[in-house]
């Protein structure tokens, strides 16, 4: 069975923080990295697939 998360309220039942999984966690800091890079890179300009195969060709990796 999956943990779900799990809400810290205050005197209130004001929702004030949560607990993940640790899973979970590491998911969510993985695709913020990947939305980060996503937006440092949104004015480069782009390449075709053909001329990344030749890249990564030259480079060995395929």
């Amino acid at each position: 069975m999956a943990a779900q998360e799990q809400y810290v309220v205050d005197a209130e039942g004001n929702k004030t923080a949560v607990i993940l999984s640790l899973k979970r966690y590491q998911e969510l800091m993985e695709d913020l990295h990947d939305l980060a890079t996503i937006a440092e890179r949104r004015n480069e300009r782009g390449i075709s697939l053909e001329a990344m195969k030749r890249r990564l060709e030259k480079d060995g990796i395929l």
